[in-house]
C-alpha cells in the first residue's frame, strides 16, 4: 500500500528529476523519489539495524 507525501523541493531538484524521465531512466517524478529514498534508507536505516 503506497501513502501520498507531499514535499517542498528545490526548483533544480525538479528540473534533474524531469531530466531523468525524459531521458526515461525513470518513468515519471514518483518512481524516481521512491527510488531514491529507498537508497537512502538502505544506506542510513536499514544497513545499521541489520548491524544491530
Amino acid at each position: 500500500m503506497m501513502k501520498l507525501v507531499t514535499v517542498h523541493l528545490p526548483s533544480e531538484f525538479l528540473h534533474d528529476l524531469d531530466e531523468l524521465v525524459r531521458q526515461k531512466r525513470y518513468p515519471n517524478r514518483s518512481e524516481c523519489i521512491r527510488v531514491a529514498i529507498r537508497d537512502l534508507l538502505k544506506e542510513e536505516a536499514w544497513t545499521k539495524r541489520a548491524a544491530i
